[in-house]
């Protein structure tokens, strides 16, 4: 048996420490958290000082159970979880769980796995540090008292099944706030003038702006005719030198933005995969709002700019963190080894690792340098000047390898395009040909919706959050079903051109397709009215510095300087309270809203959440059992309860509609729980994704029906006469059985086609009988 039993949250990380240490030590994995708070209501007890009652979940005892027999075996138990706060209070669940004594226990922390990092802490272990605990304590119990205080007042109030929690809700607001800040938006018009000038020589050809822009078409008309005599001339010639710096390594909100940006990555895949990097010793640790690099990083990062790019890339440069709260750890996301530019692993692995590599080398080299060239040309017969912007790059430095993006470069017109083009040789007071002058309008446009990437970034601003809350936060509320990411097409808009060629004025009108949208958060109307509840009877928790102001005091507690259940406890003793007077005096919360009268019967039209969603509502619910019912219809993709207006809610009622026979029997068209279906013959087809159901023909209701079919008679291996709701299916894993509602694996050796129905029956039975699952063997730390 090993002297040393060194335990850490995950196999992979276990695997690769393994490999550092020599035969005296055991590397084992506790899978995560090894034990939670219980999920009864007596969790906390809050009369007394929120003392907390914890379990060991079923799927863990087996690991307790082993790392209990270990650990008594062992001379000396190394607790090596991540060095934040989430990691600590890992140690501390191991320490009293496993039973283990202060005198045979070591904690140690390090933020990268490699030989050198490891047997560094090895030398140098402490204890744990209950500063650390705690602050991780008065998160866990502050978001349970929340969760399980708010849930039953949404319940009670709004609808059966939801559930709050304190930053979820923030992100939550910040994303209703940000739809209801573009639904009152009014685009205003102008026109912008560029132009393409000629110096007279061949290819000599530049584009230059007009400083002004016109609010009336007229005015611009006006513009375009005064050009058609002008003179143009260089009035101003400038040329200056430019830099541009690099941005600093990684923090975890940065990486999950660019990874965003440049990869295409969601928040939670880029952690997941961050996650990998780091346990096999890529990366430094994954989770830190520190810009900081080590020394050791900062010679590592010297030597390979030298080698690979030569001197002159070079520039030593430390990056100070701004954030105030920064604490998680104590260096910048980069790769443990500068020289290996690339790794071994799957795509998504490598490109990751490849951004991080370059981030953070690029952080420590030369300043790019650029020569700017800005031409004022004047306008005989006007007072305003045409500007062109020239740039050339006179040396690349960290250009060589990175450049950052912008959020704001994803929602640049095209025809903003080469702004900064290189310009011809230009002199002042030279004169010059304006082979075309065109005023295109353009339409001012409203505040950008969210990303994933760009609201953590908005989180981070406010102070809301940390680098170990980003990521759930964003899963969450999808999760929950009051935001969602989705695709949104556009709408068709015209706008008009005057171009001036060769003397001539020609107006065009053309036509954009705006407000398309991809991977942006929306709102639900479950989550608008969740929202507005909560504003309503629940300001504190929602409000973007009361949220602040508690990850501050999370900190203090980190540092030692503040209390941990007083903190709870000013918090929790007016919240409680707040939580009583809404039970009984609040009304239901159903974000109902008047659209007007239907003009067929003259009765009153509303939309609401219903028990399914929202829906819309023609007539007054029935009082007494003769009352005529109203009539109900669902709302459709991307239809709010806040915008719909009657027009679009009366076309809802078309459905459903009969749109032809086929063998003899009716085909109905309409939109159900689970989206758009045609109904024939007591079956249901769903209709293909971007098929109007209100257009649907005859023949294409008919191809639907058959292309279901065909495929339905692919996958089906065998039924028997029997039961017609049995069936042996091809599915996504192989064959399977279908009895009624429960699916069950074939056993191995066994021929699907050659099954009898006593031997399916037989086998669903004992699938039946078998204890169901809870969950996953193992759950991830989260």
């Amino acid at each position: 048996m090993a002297k040393n039993l060194l335990i850490v949250e995950s196999p992979a990380k276990a695997k690769t420490i393994e490999g550092y240490l020599g035969k005296d030590f055991l590397v084992k994995s506790s899978y995560g958290h090894i034990r939670d708070l219980v999920k009864t209501d007596d969790a906390i007890d809050v009369n007394n000082n929120f003392v907390q009652k914890y379990e060991v979940p079923a799927d863990k005892k087996a690991v307790v159970s082993e790392l209990k027999k270990l650990a008594k075996e062992a001379e000396t138990v190394w607790l090596a979880s991540d060095e934040d706060r989430e990691g600590e209070a890992i140690s501390w669940h191991l320490f009293e769980t496993l039973g283990l004594k202060e005198d045979k226990t070591k904690r140690i922390v390090f933020h990268e796995i490699t030989k050198p990092a490891i047997l560094k802490a090895i030398e140098n272990p402490r204890k744990i540090d209950y500063n650390l605990v705690n602050a991780q304590q008065a998160r866990r119990v502050l978001d349970r008292l929340v969760g399980f205080e708010l849930s039953p007042v949404l319940w009670r109030k709004v609808k059966p099944s939801l559930s709050a929690g304190r930053v979820q809700s923030v992100a939550v607001r910040l994303i209703v706030e940000r739809e209801r800040e573009i639904n009152k938006f009014k685009a205003t018009a102008a026109f912008k003038v560029t132009a393409i000038f000629s110096t007279g020589k061949q290819k000599e050809l530049f584009r230059a702006e007009l400083s002004e822009r016109f609010e009336a078409e007229a005015e611009a008309q006006k513009f375009l005719e005064a050009c058609k005599s002008a003179i143009y001339s260089i009035t101003s010639l400038e040329t200056r030198p430019t830099k541009r710096s690099p941005a600093p390594p990684f923090t975890t909100s940065t990486l999950q933005q660019e990874a965003s940006r440049k990869l295409g990555y969601s928040v939670s895949r880029t952690m997941s995969i961050a996650q990998k990097l780091y346990e096999h010793g890529f990366i430094t640790y994954m989770r830190t709002d520190s810009v900081n690099l080590s020394d050791t990083a900062l010679n590592a990062a010297s030597a390979e700019i030298h080698s690979a790019y030569g001197d002159k890339y070079y520039q030593h440069r430390k990056f100070k963190t701004k954030s105030a709260g920064a604490q998680e750890a104590h260096e910048a996301i980069r790769p443990t080894y500068f020289e290996q530019h690339t790794i071994e692993g799957d795509n998504s692995e490598k490109r990751l690792y490849e951004l991080i590599w370059k981030r953070a080398i690029a952080s420590q080299m030369s300043e790019a340098q650029f020569e700017k060239t800005t031409a004022k040309i004047s306008i005989s017969t006007r007072s305003e000047q045409f500007v062109a912007n020239g740039e050339v790059m006179k040396f690349d430095g960290f250009l060589k390898v990175y450049m950052e993006s912008t959020d704001e470069e994803q929602e640049t017109n095209l025809d903003e395009e080469n702004a900064n083009a290189i310009l011809p040789p230009l002199s002042k007071g030279q004169e010059l040909q304006a082979q075309e002058v065109k005023a295109t309008e353009r339409f001012s446009r409203p505040p950008a919706r969210y990303t994933e990437a760009s609201l953590v970034k908005k989180l981070e601003e406010l102070g809301i959050g940390r680098p170990s809350t980003y990521a759930p936060t964003i899963s969450t509320v999808q999760n929950r079903g009051y935001v969602v990411k989705e695709e949104r097409e556009g709408k068709s808009r015209q706008f008009n051109v005057l171009t001036l060629a060769k003397g001539e004025l020609n107006k065009e009108v053309k036509t954009e397709i705006t407000g398309a949208e991809k991977g942006k958060l929306f709102p639900t109307d479950i989550g608008a009215v969740v929202n507005d509840f909560l504003v309503q009877h629940f300001n504190g928790i929602v409000d973007f510095h009361f949220t602040a102001s508690v990850e501050k005091q999370f900190d203090e507690i980190a540092h030692g300087l503040k209390e941990w259940t007083e903190m709870i406890k000013s918090f929790y003793n007016p919240f409680h309270q707040e939580v009583e007077t809404t039970i009984q005096t609040a009304e239901k919360a159903r974000g109902e809203r008047d659209l007007g009268v239907d003009p067929e019967t003259g009765k009153r039209m509303s939309v609401r959440i219903g028990r399914f969603g929202p829906f819309v509502q023609i007539g007054e619910n029935a009082e007494n059992e003769g009352d005529e019912k109203p009539r109900y219809a669902s709302l459709r993709t991307g239809q709010m309860i806040e915008t719909i207006t009657l027009e679009e809610a009366l076309e809802l009622f078309k459905l459903p509609k009969k749109v032809g026979v086929f063998e003899d029997k009716d085909m109905t068209v309409a939109i159900g729980r689970f989206g758009p279906y045609v109904r024939h013959a007591s079956a249901f087809y769903s209709l293909p994704k971007g098929v109007d159901p209100h257009s649907v023909t005859e023949a294409e209701a008919i191809q639907i029906i058959e292309e279901k079919r065909k495929k339905d008679s692919e996958k089906l291996i065998k039924s028997f006469d029997e039961n017609p709701d049995v069936k042996i299916l091809n599915g996504r894993w192989g064959p399977y059985i279908e009895y009624g509602k429960l699916n069950v694996k074939i056993p191995k050796g066994k021929e699907a086609k050659d099954l009898t129905f006593e031997e399916v029956k037989a086998l669903a039975d004992a699938a039946e009988k078998e204890p169901k699952k809870t969950g996953r063997k193992f759950a991830k730390k989260k």
